[in-house]
């Protein structure tokens, strides 16, 4: 507990936080790094709710996804 919020909490609002900071980025690339990010601690908040699978699961595809676009991105610029 940390001035009266709980870890779990914490996790939940700095997941939500990054996914706010990464819809304001102009860099598509930027924005699915912090994305991703976000997606990784809502997969950590959803197993820290007592594994809530509708979290983990929407996350855990959406940071696919993520690695998807940016790998393919990287391999295009070679």
């Amino acid at each position: 507990m940390f001035i009266g919020i709980s870890y779990t909490e914490w996790v939940g609002y700095t997941a939500s936080l990054a996914l706010i900071i990464s819809f304001m980025m102009k860099n598509v690339n930027h924005l699915r790094i912090i994305n991703s990010i976000g997606a990784i601690l809502f997969v950590v908040y959803g197993i820290m709710l007592q594994i809530s699978w509708p979290i983990i699961i929407t996350n855990g595809f959406i940071l696919m996804l993520n690695m998807y676009y940016l790998n393919l991105k990287r391999r295009a610029n070679y």
